[in-house]
């Protein structure tokens, strides 16, 4: 699988040269090989679902449609965006906490297959609105690890977060859920880790859960039909190149399956990644108290990940020649440069003391690995700067944006 990198004609042929760049450049293509490449290496009856999360372009959306089972979402605006995008053939899955009865209404009215429960409050409100529609509710108790869990980036469970059930409270959850009819137990959904680079690791930790999820169904007498294993196959930000390794992850899991528990995976940051880059534009160099920094048209409130991951940003800049100024064009060489928006704030960082050959203004940065929690995550109107452009490419040629 290739890193998309947008070569200079490509973003000369495709953006206003009147004007500083400021784009998103997505390769439909791309995505739809690497789509393909994931679900391939699963084991026979895993299942592998898109979590939307990650981006929820309809363009995208409709690019993968056909590649993977189906859909995850955490919010009635995902489930309108997969309907609008998709259609009604659409397979959805729904998760998250903070669940109200609106949220309920409006799966039920949307045809989402199944609801992962994070709570008994949750529990309560499904029940009651399913009951009150006369349908039965198919859902999975997500399970908040004892823990501690190591290997990941974000621990979504192991610890004290807001996220399922904690373990030891799942005997009670199994009881309430005994009491609640218009709800019917499938199984259990384990979201422990996200961005786990460790595939061995992840597999170990994946057939530990389906071992647990085994006891609890033969210790309550429960048909366990169903165990969710969540997503959490890595990226490397800091290594580009580097890349989960899906078939040895496939392989050592793929004992612990059976043909009477299906298993599914719900990922989103590997699948959307690798297949889009952010280009600014170089529009002022300065130095401040000994450090040298590059103004962008553009900055963290188009592409958050950096500084809600604080990391430095992978990426690399594309000279321009063209200079129409009557001035001598300022550059900066062979010093660490640190890349800034266009906001005012000085959080409005996306890499920082980069050593770089040559910068120069109205050069551009490309910014890779940014088809994933950049936009979609982003304080798009702080400031009420210019949107970027939003370029999705299939077959060399520019989905139209009425079409999304």
């Amino acid at each position: 699988m290739t890193l998309f990198r947008p070569t200079i004609e490509q973003i000369a042929a495709l953006t206003r040269d009147d004007r500083p760049v400021c784009a998103f450049v997505y390769d439909l293509d791309a995505l739809m090989d690497h789509a393909r490449s994931l679900v391939s290496a699963l084991p026979r009856g895993a299942e592998f679902f898109y979590a939307v999360k990650a981006n929820n372009d309809p363009r995208v959306l409709r690019a993968l449609a056909p590649h993977v089972a189906g859909f995850e979402v955490a919010s009635a605006g995902e489930i309108r965006r997969v309907r609008a995008a998709v259609g009604l053939s659409a397979r959805i899955i729904m998760g998250g906490p903070a669940r109200t009865g609106s949220d309920i209404a409006t799966l039920l009215a949307h045809g989402v297959e199944r609801l992962h429960l994070e709570s008994l409050q949750a529990m309560r409100i499904a029940n009651a609105v399913a009951e009150a529609a006369g349908a039965i509710l198919p859902v999975l108790l997500r399970v908040n690890l004892a823990g501690p869990v190591p290997g990941a980036t974000l621990t979504m469970g192991g610890a004290a977060t807001q996220f399922g059930i904690e373990e030891a409270a799942i005997p009670d959850a199994i009881a309430v859920l005994r009491d609640c009819p218009a709800l019917r137990f499938e199984g259990f959904h384990f979201h422990t880790v996200s961005n786990n680079r460790d595939a061995a690791g992840h597999a170990a930790l994946c057939a530990a859960e389906l071992a647990l999820a085994r006891r609890w169904a033969e210790a309550y007498g429960l048909d366990l039909r169903l165990v969710n294993l969540g997503g959490g196959w890595g990226v490397d930000y800091a290594d580009p190149d580097w890349r989960f390794d899906a078939d040895a992850f496939a392989r050592l899991l793929a004992p612990h399956l059976d043909a009477r528990t299906r298993v599914q995976f719900e990922c989103g940051r590997i699948v959307a990644a690798y297949h889009a880059a952010y280009v600014c534009e170089i529009v002022d160099l300065k130095r401040a108290h000994g450090r040298a920094f590059a103004l962008l048209r553009g900055g963290t409130h188009h592409f958050r990940l950096p500084n809600s991951w604080a990391h430095d940003h992978p990426f690399a800049i594309q000279p321009r020649e063209a200079w129409h100024n009557d001035w001598p064009r300022p550059e900066i060489a062979g010093e660490p440069l640190t890349l800034a928006g266009e906001l005012c704030t000085p959080k409005d960082i996306l890499a920082r003391d980069i050593p770089v050959e040559r910068a120069r203004i109205g050069d551009r940065v490309v910014f890779l690995m940014a088809g994933a929690y950049g936009w979609d995550i982003s304080h798009h109107d702080f400031l009420c700067h210019a949107h970027p452009e939003r370029l999705f490419l299939a077959d060399g040629a520019v989905v139209p944006e009425q079409s999304a």
